[in-house]
C-alpha cells in the first residue's frame, strides 16, 4: 500500500514538473532568451531550438503529461478499488459488489483528480508564471533530452495535429500574429496602474505612438503667437522687438506675414558688424523652409534631421503662413515641456480646483479638456477649447470682455479675452437637469 502511494506521488510530481515547464517556457521573456542565445548560453540555445517549433514542443510536453495521468489513474484504480470495496462490504452497505466496484473507481478517480489538479497542475503552473525565466532555463536540458527520446511519437502527433488544422482551414505554418500598437498601449496602461511602469515612462511611450498621428499644425506656434519682423523696418526697430520677446529665430516678412522672405538667426545677427541693413539681410537671414501644415509630426521630424533644419514655416492650403515649428517643439511632443533658463514656468492649461471646478486656458486642446472633465465634447469639430466656446456663444468675443455661458454639461465663466482670443476660464460641471444653453453677457 505504501509503495503504491509513493508511486502515485511520483507520478503527480512528474505531471507537476512538465506542467510547470510548459508554462515557464511559453511565458519566458523572448528578448531575454534571444540575448542569452546570442551570448552562447547552452541552456538558452536548447530552449531556442525547442521554441522554434512550438507544435513539437507542446506535443512533447503533452505526451509526458498524458502518460503520467494515464498511469496515475490505472495504478490508483488497480491498487485502491478493491480495498475500498472491502471497506464498504465490512460496513454492510446493501449494494451488489459489482456496483460497489464501480462506485469505488469513481470515488478514487475524483479524489485523485483533486490532488492531481492542485499539486500536479494549478500550484506548479502558478509557480512557473512567477519564476518563468529561471524555471525554463533550469529545465532546458531535461526538456531537450525528452524531446529527443519521444521524437517518433511527437512527429506522429505533430503531423496528425497539422492535418486536422488544415482540414479546418487553418495554416499550421503561419506565423503568430504580431503585437499591435493597441495591445502595447493596453499593457502600458495596466503596467502603470500596477506600478510596474513609471507614469512618466508611460507618457513618453504613449507620446511616441501619438507622434505618428498628429500633424505639425497641432504642435506648432500658431501665426497669431508668432513674433515677426518687417523687412521694411529699421535695425533699431528690430532690436526693440528682439529684446522685448527674447527669441532665437524670427520670421522676416515683406508687406504681410503670409510673405515670409527669411528667418533671422539672432546669434548671427548680434555677432555681425551690422554696417548696413543690406549686409545684415545678406549675412544673417536664412532661406525659409516651407512645409505643409498637415505633414505628420514623425515625417517632419525625420526630414528636419536629414536636412539639418531647426525651424520650418508651416503653410496652409491657400499658401499663407499658419505657424512656425522647431525641432524643439517636436521633441517636446515626445518627452514633454523642456524649459530653457530664461523661460518662465507656465501654469498648466487645465488645473482642477475641486471635484467639480477647473481653471482652463482657452488654448487648451479640446481632447485634453474632454478627458480631464470626463465628458463628451465635439473634438472632431474643434481643436481648441477657445474655438468650442466661440461656437457655444455664436460669436467672436470682444477684447477685454468677460461673460458666462452654460451648456448641458458645464457652466463656463470667461475671465479674460485678449485679441479676441479667450484666455482664462473657470469651468463648473452641472447636472443634466439644469437649464442649458443660457448666456449672460
Amino acid at each position: 500500500m505504501i509503495g503504491s502511494i509513493i508511486l502515485l506521488i511520483i507520478l503527480i510530481f512528474l505531471n507537476a514538473v512538465f506542467a510547470s515547464a510548459e508554462i515557464a517556457v511559453i511565458s519566458m521573456n523572448e528578448s531575454k532568451l534571444k540575448k542569452l542565445t546570442e551570448e552562447k548560453n547552452k541552456k538558452a540555445i536548447k530552449l531556442t531550438r525547442l521554441t522554434e517549433q512550438p507544435a513539437r514542443f507542446l506535443a512533447t510536453i503533452q505526451v509526458v503529461i498524458t502518460l503520467a495521468g494515464f498511469l496515475n489513474s490505472a495504478f490508483a484504480a488497480d491498487y485502491f478499488a478493491e480495498p475500498l470495496v472491502d471497506v464498504f462490504v465490512r460496513l454492510g452497505v446493501p449494494v451488489p459488489v459489482s456496483v460497489l466496484s464501480s462506485v469505488s473507481v469513481i470515488i478514487i478517480t475524483v479524489v485523485l483528480s483533486y490532488f492531481n489538479l492542485v499539486f500536479g497542475e494549478l500550484v506548479p503552473k502558478r509557480i512557473a508564471m512567477k519564476k518563468s525565466d529561471s524555471l525554463a532555463l533550469s529545465m532546458a536540458g531535461m526538456l531537450y533530452a525528452i524531446s529527443k527520446i519521444f521524437t517518433p511519437l511527437v512527429a506522429l502527433l505533430t503531423a496528425s495535429t497539422n492535418g486536422v488544422l488544415k482540414l479546418m482551414g487553418i495554416n499550421p505554418e503561419e506565423s503568430d500574429e504580431q503585437v499591435t500598437e493597441e495591445e502595447i498601449r493596453m499593457m502600458l496602461s495596466e503596467g502603470s496602474q500596477q506600478g510596474t511602469i513609471d507614469k512618466s515612462e508611460t507618457e513618453i511611450i504613449q507620446n511616441v505612438f501619438d507622434f505618428n498621428d498628429i500633424s505639425a499644425e497641432q504642435i506648432c506656434t500658431h501665426r497669431i503667437d508668432v513674433t515677426s519682423l518687417d523687412i521694411a523696418d529699421t535695425l533699431d526697430t528690430w532690436d526693440g522687438v528682439i529684446f522685448e520677446s527674447r527669441h532665437t529665430f524670427y520670421p522676416v516678412y515683406r508687406e504681410n506675414t503670409d510673405n515670409i522672405v527669411g528667418i533671422l538667426n539672432t546669434k548671427d545677427y548680434f555677432r555681425s558688424e551690422r554696417k548696413s541693413k543690406q549686409q545684415v539681410i545678406k549675412t544673417c537671414l536664412d532661406k525659409p523652409w516651407f512645409v505643409p501644415e498637415n505633414m505628420k509630426a514623425n515625417v517632419l521630424f525625420q526630414k528636419m534631421k536629414a536636412s539639418r533644419k531647426y525651424i520650418a514655416v508651416l503653410i496652409d492650403e491657400y499658401g499663407g503662413m499658419s505657424g512656425l515649428i522647431t525641432l524643439h517643439d517636436l521633441i517636446e511632443a515626445l518627452v514633454g515641456d523642456l524649459y530653457e533658463l530664461e523661460d518662465s514656468i507656465q501654469a498648466p492649461e487645465i488645473q482642477q480646483i475641486d471635484d467639480s471646478t477647473w481653471e482652463i486656458q482657452g488654448s487648451a486642446d479640446l481632447d485634453d479638456v474632454a478627458e480631464a472633465l470626463g465628458i463628451q465634447l465635439p473634438t472632431d469639430d474643434f481643436d481648441t477649447y477657445s474655438g468650442y466656446i466661440c461656437d457655444v456663444i455664436g460669436r467672436v468675443p470682444g477684447n477685454g470682455e468677460t461673460f458666462t455661458c452654460q451648456t448641458e454639461t458645464m457652466k463656463i465663466q470667461v475671465k479674460t479675452v485678449v485679441n479676441h482670443r479667450i484666455g482664462e476660464t473657470l469651468v463648473t460641471l452641472v447636472k443634466q437637469e439644469e437649464t442649458s444653453g443660457s448666456l449672460e453677457a
